[in-house]
């Protein structure tokens, strides 16, 4: 199981911001999430960044039971 965060509006549609999923990967932890449509679709929208243990990664990656992987949405500023 990894520790999942969400930030930004991401938090605000799952109504949580920090939770245990079970995976061991990315693509397992989306698919657990994915039981939240709306999350589902806010997760796969352009902009949002994966981090594994407060490092961003592209693409894939393999989680531990200790891993951290955070879920942000696009950022703006200005």
């Amino acid at each position: 199981m990894a520790r999942v965060l969400l930030f930004g509006r991401l938090a605000d549609i799952a109504g949580w911001r920090s939770r245990d999923v079970p995976g061991a990967s990315i693509a397992e932890i989306r698919t657990v999430l994915a039981g939240d449509v709306e999350l589902a679709e806010a997760l796969a929208g352009p902009g949002v960044q994966v981090a594994v243990d407060r490092e961003i990664v592209r693409g894939e990656a393999v989680l531990t039971a200790a891993s951290e992987v955070a879920f942000m949405p696009p950022m703006s500023g200005g």
